[in-house]
């Protein structure tokens, strides 16, 4: 598969999700919605499984792989390097939820979706390579224990600030905000936490001295994109 070809379908696997967002407000996260969005998009209804053969899952994956991108554009252009590490990360979470305020139904339907047990890998591999990318654009290099650490902490402040956005009924979303900081000092918390991680792993017997190796395995495969 030629770099040409990978971009021309990935530009095409854009522009059918895009289209197809605005008919999960009514139709959900369904083959009807994504059929629709190919026809909007320019394209044959069944050319909407020929770009997401995987059906819906493919499709949750492919808009969060379109959200990182859109995410990281955005945070581009922001000077992060100018912020303290916390409002860095408080950035990245919100320029994240923002690129979904014009998809809030849409964004309801998903979690929805991803809730199913059928789904679940695809809602952790998102959320995984979500948080992964904010941890990098706020300047994270890490390579030790505190890179799960950080990843982990920071999946549970995304994940609650997301379910909080999508009941919050405030102006411009100031309560989300508010909630957003209060979480951010649990990521604060993270050297304490890593130390206290450590300890822990220090003292577990020898069998299962190879957890950090295992984990580092794990996280690869989750990272590694999909073919």
């Amino acid at each position: 598969m030629t770099k040409d070809y990978k971009t021309e379908r990935r530009k095409a696997r854009d522009a059918i999700l895009e289209a197809t967002l605005p008919h999960m407000v009514f139709d959900g996260w369904t083959r009807e919605s994504l059929a629709a969005g190919a026809i909007d998009a320019g394209f044959e209804a069944a050319d909407a499984e020929r770009f997401f053969t995987g059906g819906m899952r493919d499709v949750a994956e492919h808009f969060s792989d379109w959200t990182d991108r859109a995410m990281m554009t955005r945070l581009r252009k922001k000077n992060m390097d100018e912020l303290k590490i916390r409002e860095r990360i408080a950035t990245a979470v919100r320029t994240r939820i923002e690129i979904f305020a014009s998809y809030r139904e849409a964004i309801r339907g998903l979690v929805g979706f991803l809730g199913l047990p059928p789904n679940a890998a695809v809602g952790v591999k998102a959320t995984y390579n979500a948080v992964d990318a904010m941890w990098r654009a706020a300047g994270d290099r890490s390579a030790d224990f505190s890179f799960y650490t950080k990843r982990a902490t920071l999946a549970a402040v995304y994940s609650s600030t997301l379910l909080f956005w999508l009941a919050d009924k405030s102006e411009n979303f100031e309560e989300t905000w508010g909630f957003l900081d209060r979480r951010i000092e649990n990521v604060m918390q993270i050297p304490k936490i890593r130390i206290k991680l450590e300890k822990t792993l220090r003292n577990v017997p020898n069998p299962f001295c190879g957890i950090r190796e295992g984990l580092s395995r794990v996280a690869e495969r989750v990272r590694r994109p999909a073919p």
